[in-house]
């Protein structure tokens, strides 16, 4: 597998210009989460729980992980504050909607990262994957596919979420470059993968013809959709999911390409969040994890694909279960989902 790039100024403790104040600590970490029963966001999880233990330096996680918006997001992030927690990594439902939460626990003197989204509060430490770069990268490749003419159904993520923000930016930047490309369907799948692949099966049932599907990361139930179905396969482009990259080595017809996405990330977040806590202190507010995109039309994308694939794990969770100079757990860590004291 090739290793993830980091953009940004943070590219490991050791090279990085970090001065440290501290190398041993007890910290008490808070985790702020609003999707449950999402692969991706439970690989999150595992990765921060699995990233707090290897470091060492974590006596416990204060874990509030639920299905919520952004005014119940508030009240988890506030009871992190009264609970004392040094730092809290969030996985924000909403760039504007917690930001008087984050001031009010930057205020406390508690360090906060956010990962996987932006946040617009500038006392907090942001740590993503480039979303606008991953909806880009993922259309324009699809678009190429069918010739650079045709209509495509377009599978969105959860409305209101800064990621699917960034993401409808980077598909509408790919959409620009061809304008011969429109939009045969678009909808909001909530990243749950009933609901997605109901909405491909419904559209399915129309007859209405379509040359192309990119999804927000709900992408091996579109191919099981098409099966299932016995419908023609068109090219789909999802993410790096275990079971949509086995799909892409394995289902005879079936065109595609995978955009990384780590939920690793997670645990990368956390990391930061360390490193924060024992004074390092980097030069940007954000970092960015910047995608590669794994394609099956070409021999090279063939072996990146072949090479990426790990049957092993969880068909929702993201092969890259590691972030290269960020995490420090192993394999089995991740997978066992096991914090400090559990």
């Amino acid at each position: 597998m090739k290793k993830t790039l980091l953009k940004g100024a943070l590219l490991g403790a050791m090279t990085l210009g970090f001065m440290s104040t501290a190398m041993a600590a007890d910290y008490t970490i808070g985790i702020s989460n609003t999707v449950q029963g999402n692969g991706w966001r439970e690989e999150m999880v595992c990765a921060m729980k699995a990233e707090a233990l290897a470091s060492g330096k974590v006596k416990s996680l204060n874990i509030a992980h639920r299905n919520t918006d952004a005014a119940g997001q508030i009240e988890d992030i506030n009871n992190l504050i009264q609970a004392g927690v040094d730092a809290i990594v969030v996985n924000p439902s909403n760039p504007d909607g917690i930001k008087s939460a984050l001031k009010a626990a930057t205020d406390k003197g508690i360090v906060v990262v956010a990962v996987d989204q932006m946040v617009n509060e500038e006392s907090a430490y942001v740590l993503s994957n480039n979303q606008e770069q991953y909806a880009y990268l993922g259309a324009k490749w699809l678009f190429e596919q069918i010739d650079g003419k045709g209509s495509v159904v377009y599978m969105r993520g959860a409305a209101g979420a800064s990621a699917d923000d960034d993401r409808d930016k980077g598909f509408k930047k790919a959409m620009a470059e061809f304008p011969d490309v429109s939009i045969a369907l678009e909808v909001f799948t909530g990243w749950q993968q009933d609901q997605g692949k109901q909405q491909i099966l419904d559209y399915i049932s129309t007859g209405i013809p379509f040359d192309g599907v990119w999804t927000s990361g709900i992408d091996n139930v579109i191919v099981d959709a098409f099966v299932e179905s016995d419908t023609p396969l068109v090219p789909i482009v999802g993410a790096d999911n275990a079971g949509f990259v086995g799909q892409l080595n394995s289902v005879e017809g079936l065109t595609g390409a995978a955009v990384t996405n780590p939920g690793s990330v997670g645990g990368a977040g956390v990391a930061l969040a360390i490193r924060l806590l024992d004074g390092e202190k980097p030069a940007d507010r954000v970092v960015l994890v910047d995608p590669e995109l794994w394609e099956n039309a070409t021999d090279a994308g063939k072996a990146n694909l072949q090479s990426a694939a790990d049957p092993s794990l969880d068909p929702e969770w993201p092969v890259s279960i590691m972030i290269p100079n960020w995490t420090n757990y192993t394999k089995e860590q991740i997978i066992a989902c096991k914090g400090p004291g559990e």
